[in-house]
């Protein structure tokens, strides 16, 4: 009961934090198009003597719109004023709730991998913690020192900072956490730039004009520019939300390096569109992006490590052995497996049948990629993967 109950609400979490994070991202992309999409009023207007620097005309559901940029802010506040935060709040806190349930609280099976690093489960939880933490503190550090106006430079020493932190977790972390934990690195830096960064300089802004003042155009300088940053960030923590169904991405040897190509890649065509936008079309950079794809993909192909040698031909009696001892406790109708209520990704092996069915999953899950028993928790000996591997090949025959 208590295994359903944190399924469920894993299942509930996940669903409120994809929700909140359309809602996120889907707001960041828009302003940034429409900001990137404003043209100056005609010098000497009506609109440009209010203080608009740009303006633009749209349609759509059947209405016309017309939303103005103030250079810096109306001559007088108006009587309904919207924030966005709630959107990144709710976002982060969802996500972070949701990291808590399915990783920290089951970290020996979820965070460890004595493969890579043996590591106790206050350790895996706190180095989890940790890099969020200090991931924000040193990029906003970056971002108030002098490189903080160097936009490029910037952007690359973040970039470079984030794929050190890959290496650093994919040598402590399985690799599914090591990518979700790098996710939560740059999810926190996005939240964070919202709530101590952009909402902060706009309620300045909004109480210099109601004490009657002129609001300080930096605040709006340094929420633009973070703003900007979190445009970035979208499509990469995009990736990696989704690569947990995809393990020859963070099962890879060198995922850490899978990560930092496909991010590349993302930011390139982000980067695309953002200058689209601006009315400048250069296809180098999604040309750029889909180079890098094609590099995973080509670099991601299974390529199968050293196994045994097994002498004579196996037996299915010997595979259904294997799978019923190391996969079945997780993969079956009623797992008994601590912590898991529903076999992983609706794979069941406790039948004959329903290791036949799966039989080229099984192969890919636990002798190509050799990702299951997540941190082979089950301890499937090289051997027993090679007796697998040996029947496979034969043709995955049920005698």
């Amino acid at each position: 009961m208590e295994a359903h109950l944190i399924e469920f609400l894993s299942m509930m979490l996940r669903w409120l934090h994809v929700i909140a994070g359309i809602a996120w991202i889907g707001s960041s992309f828009y302003f940034i198009w429409l900001d990137n999409s404003l043209e100056p009023p005609p010098a000497g207007s009506d609109t440009a003597k209010k203080g608009v620097a740009g303006e633009l005309w749209a349609v759509h559901g059947g209405g016309f719109y017309n939303p103005q940029k103030y250079a810096v802010a109306p001559a007088s506040l108006p009587a309904q004023l919207h924030w966005f935060k709630w959107e990144a709040y709710t976002t982060w806190l969802s996500g972070t709730a949701l990291l808590v349930v399915v990783y920290w609280l089951k970290a020996q099976t979820m965070m460890i991998d004595p493969a890579v690093a043996g590591l106790s489960v206050g350790q895996a939880v706190g180095i989890g913690g940790a890099s969020m933490i200090v991931s924000w503190l040193v990029y906003d550090g970056l971002c108030r020192s002098p490189l903080g106006s160097r936009g490029l430079l910037l952007g690359v020493i973040v970039f470079a900072l984030m794929t050190l932190l890959a290496w650093g977790l994919a040598r402590t972390f399985g690799g599914r956490a090591a990518f979700i934990h790098v996710g939560t690195a740059i999810g926190t830096i996005m939240v964070a730039n919202v709530f101590f960064v952009i909402i902060p300089g706009q309620k300045k802004m909004v109480d210099a004009m109601r004490a009657g003042g002129l609001p300080d155009p930096i605040y709006g300088q340094r929420g633009k520019q973070r703003s900007v940053h979190n445009n970035y960030f979208t499509l990469p923590v995009l990736f990696i939300m989704v690569s947990h169904h995809y393990s020859s991405t963070y099962a890879h040897p060198h995922n850490w390096a899978v990560l930092a190509l496909m991010a590349a890649a993302a930011v390139s065509i982000r980067h695309f569109f953002n200058r689209r936008h601006k009315g400048v079309l250069e296809w180098r950079y999604p040309a750029l992006g889909a180079a890098l794809l094609g590099l995973v993909g080509w670099w991601t192909m299974p390529h199968l490590a050293p196994l045994p040698k097994v002498e004579g031909p196996v037996t299915f009696d010997q595979v259904r052995a294997i799978v019923g001892q190391r996969c079945v406790t997780c993969h079956s109708p009623a797992p008994t497996f601590a912590g898991v209520a529903q076999a992983p990704a609706g794979v069941v092996l406790h039948t004959s049948e329903a290791l036949l069915q799966n039989a080229q999953r099984v192969y890919q899950q636990v002798v190509v990629t050799r990702i299951m028993p997540l941190g082979n928790v089950t301890q499937v000996t090289d051997y027993e993967r090679a007796v697998v591997a040996a029947w496979v090949k034969d043709g995955a025959k049920s005698k």
